[in-house]
This record gives C-alpha cells, structure tokens and sequence, in this order.
C-alpha cells in the first residue's frame, strides 16, 4: 500500500440501484487501481468501502457522484481514514439490510 493511501468510505442515496451502478462502481474503482468493495444497502442507498492513493480516491468520488447514466444521486456521505490494507481487490457484495456506519446519509 503506498505511503498517501487512505481509505474512503461512501453512503449513496437516490436512484442508485437498478441502473447498473455497482458494475460502474467497479469499473472506476479498477480503472483507477483501487481496492475494496461495494454494495447495495436497503432501497436506495449504494455504500462504498475503497482504499488507495488519495488522488485517485478523490477522482472516484468525483466519478461515483455523476454515477451512470440512469443514475440520480441525491446525496453523498464521506468518511476519510488511514487504510488498512485489507483488500487484495475491488469486488461487488451482496446486498445489505443497513449500511456500514448504522447511520443514513445526509440529506
């Protein structure tokens, strides 16, 4: 892991599911050489744990705000912390009944 990787957690809500968004999610995040994972949460929340580089997480979060086309996001929680190194990959997971933190995103 470099010496500037940090992980960043994100908590997207809006129209996030059904449009392909956590293949996109993957996309970007292998694209940009980053690890971790994402996944569905409830109805319309889309929660993303991802470590690497800062520069190349602040760009994925740029990309993960514009989403793919269909996607509307409504809103954006981010949580920034040092990584950890956990994640050889970046893979989809299985749906889950609430997010991560146990808290929904700002509105």
């Amino acid at each position: 892991m470099p010496e500037n990787a940090r992980r960043l957690h994100l908590l997207l809500r809006g129209v996030v599911q059904g449009v392909g968004f956590r293949f996109f999610v993957e996309r970007q995040a292998r694209e940009l050489g980053l690890r971790g994972w994402v996944r569905n949460v409830g109805h319309d929340m889309v929660e993303i744990l991802v470590e690497g580089p800062v520069e190349a997480l602040e760009r994925f979060a740029t990309r993960c705000q514009q989403g793919p086309r269909g996607a509307v996001v409504e809103s954006v929680d981010a949580d920034w912390a040092a990584a950890t190194g956990e994640f050889g990959r970046f893979e989809i997971r299985p749906t889950a009944t609430s997010p991560l933190w146990g808290r929904s995103p700002r509105r």
